[in-house]
């Protein structure tokens, strides 16, 4: 006959399991590698431009995405800072960053899909200031890069849906809410790796 009665020894836990995919640790990682991506894609070139014969000699061009598309690499930066700060703020904190970042992912596939639509008019600039002509007649043809920041974006910006949806739930991790009361040192919300870590930090037992 079986006993019901706790092993002497062990650690008795009340944490729920929580799926991957709704852990803060794996989100805050696909916000943080998505940001990465949209980032790296604008080092590498967006436009292709075949300068038309003129009166200046020119050779063709390939402008990089933090030229065709300078806000991008902002909004990738911003998005990167927005997805740190949802590892240490509080809930209300944190659906304000995950905000930003969404706001920011969606900027970047608006320029984006804007440039790869109508890259002639985006690379305008770049071809007047190598010509030293407004307006030089040239072919400009997108590259798979801004399609690739967009998809990048896309995946940032459900990631920051996710932070905004599951993080009411999360347990919250700053050293001023953990000092609120008894009750936030033991906790039945699910917990990650991110909040034994932090718990840890406290001197607690993430497992009692």
């Amino acid at each position: 006959m079986s006993s019901s009665l706790p092993v002497p020894g062990t650690a008795h836990t009340t944490a729920v399991t929580v799926p991957a995919w709704k852990r803060k640790s794996t989100l805050v990682l696909l916000m943080i590698v998505a940001a990465l991506a949209v980032f790296g894609t604008t080092t590498q070139t967006w436009i292709h431009v075949a300068i038309a014969p003129g009166e200046v000699a020119t050779t063709d061009l390939d402008i990089p995405g933090n030229k065709a598309a300078v806000a991008v690499s902002a909004l990738a930066l911003v998005a990167l800072a927005g997805a740190l700060a949802t590892t240490i703020a509080g809930r209300v904190a944190r659906i304000i960053a995950a905000t930003v970042v969404f706001l920011a992912a969606v900027g970047v596939i608006a320029v984006a899909l804007g440039i790869y639509a109508d890259p002639v008019t985006a690379a305008m600039a770049e071809v007047g200031a190598a010509t030293g002509i407004e307006g030089q007649a040239s072919e400009a043809t997108a590259t798979l890069f801004p399609v690739l920041a967009a998809a990048a974006a896309a995946l940032l910006a459900i990631g920051s849906l996710l932070v905004i949806w599951l993080g009411r739930v999360w347990v919250v991790r700053t050293k001023y809410d953990a000092a609120k009361g008894p009750s936030a040192a033991k906790s039945d919300e699910p917990v990650d790796e991110i909040d034994s870590w932090d718990r840890l930090s406290r001197g607690e037992d993430p497992t009692a």
